[in-house]
C-alpha cells in the first residue's frame, strides 16, 4: 500500500510527512487519505458578549463561525463517501449563542429598543453527524461489547493518554464507553457505498509538556509519540478496509433498465434541490460579496497602500463627492474630489507604527502643480492628505497623527489634514443616516480646513434638526 498522507486539523505532530491547518482553514480534505480532526473554535469565543452565562458572538463573528463549521461538516462528509478516514478527537464543549440575523422591535420613537435574536451553539455543529454531546470529565473508559473489534489494536496503545470530554447520546452505536453506566464516549460510522469511516474518539492532548523543551520546540518524546501514533492509525485504516471493501459499480450496471422505479424518482427530486440550492448558493455568494464591499470602509481604521485609497474614494462618496483617480501616464493622484463647494486632490499614506511626517507633502505640491498644468483645469485645486498613523495600534492607544514638521508645513501650503480614523467616524454615520445638512459641514470642513481638519460631531440618533 503506498504511504497514506495524514492531515491534522485544529492540532500538529512532530512528523515531517504530516501536514497540518489551522481551524479556519478553507482546504478540501479530497487531497487526503487520513484526516484527524479537532473541532476547535476557541478563535471565536468573545466574552465582550455573553448571554445566559455563555459568549455571545457578535453578528460578524456568528456568520464567520457558521461558514467555517458548515464548510467543514461539507468536506468531512465528502471525506468520507470518498473512501477516506476522519477520526474526530471529542474536545471539551464549547457552548455559545450566536446572532441569528434576526431582530425584534420593542417601543416607538426614541424609546423603540432593537434586541438581537439569538440561538445556542456549539464546536459539535462541524461534525456531519447528531451527536447530542452532553459535557463531562472523565478518564475510566473501556470497550464496548459490541462494535470495538476493530478499535481494539488503538485502544491498547492509546487508552492511557485519552481523556472523555462529552457523552454522546443513547442512539449512537459507540465502539468506546464510560466504565461504569456504559455511556458512549467514541463510535465509529462505516458508510454503505464507501470504504470510508468516520471516528469519533475520546480527546487526546497532543501538546503534552513532556513534548516541548524550554524553547518550545519540539522534544525526542513528542517525535517517538508521533511516530507510534502514525503508525497505529494508519493501521486501523487498514483494518477498517481490509474490513468493509466495497466493489465500484460496473458501468453496465447503471443503465436505465437495472434502475429502481423509486430511485430514479428520488433521482429527480435530488436534481430539483440541487437546483435550488445553487439559487441560494448565488444569492449567498452576492451577500458575502456586499458584506466585504460594506465592511471596506473600515479599512480606514488600519489600512495603508492601495486598501486605504480605495476605503478614502468610498468615504468620500457617502459624504457626497463626486471622486475619482487620475493617471494619464505622467501623473498619477490618489484621489480627485470635488462638488460644489470645490475642487480637491488628495493623497494617502499610512504608517505601521509612526506619524506622518511632510514626505507625502512635497508630493501632494507636485501634484497640485501638474493639475494645475492641465487645459481643462482652471484653478488649483485644494490639497488634502490623508493619514492613518499609527495603524496598527488601537485608536484610543494613538499619539498625534501627524508631526510638528507636517502641521507647519501644511500651513504653509494651506492642506487640510485629515486622520482617517475621523473619516471613518462621520462616513459611517451618514452611511447609516441620511442627513444632507451634517455631509455639507462635513464637506465645508475639507475645503475651508488648513491643517488637522476636526469634523462637526455627529448628532445624536433620534435628536431633532
Amino acid at each position: 500500500m503506498a504511504k497514506r498522507k495524514i492531515l491534522t486539523i485544529g492540532f500538529s505532530l512532530c512528523d515531517e510527512a504530516t501536514e497540518s491547518c489551522d481551524f479556519n482553514s478553507d482546504l478540501s480534505l479530497l487531497d487526503w487519505d487520513i484526516i484527524l480532526f479537532k473541532p476547535d473554535i476557541s478563535d471565536f469565543l468573545s466574552y465582550e458578549y455573553t448571554y445566559k452565562g455563555k459568549p455571545c458572538l457578535s453578528d460578524d463573528s456568528s456568520f464567520q463561525l457558521k461558514e467555517q463549521a458548515e464548510h467543514w461538516r461539507r468536506e468531512i462528509k465528502a471525506a468520507v463517501e470518498s473512501g477516506k478516514l476522519v477520526i474526530v478527537y471529542l474536545s471539551d464543549l464549547n457552548e455559545i449563542s450566536i446572532a441569528t440575523g434576526e431582530k425584534s422591535f420593542s417601543g416607538t420613537g426614541r424609546n423603540q429598543k432593537t434586541t438581537r435574536i439569538v440561538t445556542d451553539y456549539n464546536n459539535y455543529h462541524t461534525i456531519p453527524l447528531d451527536v447530542k454531546p452532553v459535557k463531562t470529565n472523565g478518564v475510566e473508559i473501556k470497550l464496548s461489547a459490541k462494535n470495538s473489534e476493530v478499535i481494539s489494536a488503538y485502544w491498547r496503545e492509546f487508552s492511557s493518554v485519552s481523556t472523555y470530554k462529552v457523552l454522546l447520546n443513547d442512539e449512537i452505536k459507540p465502539c468506546l464507553v464510560t466504565k461504569h453506566g456504559d455511556k458512549a464516549v467514541g463510535t465509529i460510522v462505516r458508510t454503505k457505498n464507501s470504504t470510508g469511516t468516520l471516528a469519533l474518539l475520546p480527546d487526546i492532548d497532543f501538546y503534552s509538556p513532556q513534548f516541548f523543551d524550554e524553547e518550545d520546540e519540539w522534544t525526542a518524546d513528542a517525535k517517538q509519540f508521533a511516530a507510534r501514533f502514525i503508525k497505529t492509525v494508519v493501521a486501523l485504516d487498514k483494518s477498517l478496509r481490509g474490513s468493509g471493501e466495497v466493489t465500484p459499480e460496473p458501468e453496465w450496471a447503471k443503465e436505465i433498465g437495472f434502475k429502481l422505479k423509486e430511485e430514479s424518482i428520488t433521482t429527480e427530486k435530488l436534481l430539483k434541490v440541487e437546483t435550488k440550492l445553487e439559487s441560494i448558493q448565488a444569492e449567498k455568494e452576492v451577500l458575502i460579496g456586499k458584506i466585504k464591499d460594506l465592511g471596506r470602509l473600515r479599512n480606514l481604521l488600519f489600512e495603508k497602500g492601495k486598501p486605504l485609497e480605495y476605503a478614502i474614494l468610498d468615504a468620500l462618496k457617502i459624504i457626497g463627492f463626486e471622486v475619482s483617480q487620475y493617471e494619464d501616464g505622467e501623473s498619477e493622484f490618489d484621489a480627485v474630489f470635488e462638488s460644489k463647494e470645490g475642487r480637491l486632490i488628495g493623497e494617502a499614506e499610512g504608517k505601521d507604527s509612526k506619524a506622518l511626517n511632510i514626505d507625502k507633502l512635497r508630493q501632494l505640491a507636485l501634484n497640485i502643480h501638474e493639475d494645475l498644468e492641465r487645459e481643462e483645469v482652471e484653478s488649483p485645486a485644494k490639497s488634502v492628505l490623508f493619514g492613518n498613523a499609527f495603524r496598527l495600534v488601537p485608536l484610543g492607544e494613538r499619539s498625534e497623527p501627524f508631526t510638528t514638521k507636517c502641521i507647519s508645513a501644511a500651513s504653509t501650503s494651506s492642506t487640510a489634514l485629515v486622520f482617517t480614523p475621523d473619516l471613518f467616524r462621520v462616513a459611517k454615520y451618514l452611511s447609516d443616516n441620511r442627513d444632507s445638512r451634517f455631509a455639507t459641514k462635513c464637506r465645508k470642513s475639507l475645503m475651508t480646513t488648513i491643517g488637522r481638519v476636526v469634523f462637526p460631531e455627529t448628532p445624536k440618533i433620534g435628536s431633532k434638526p
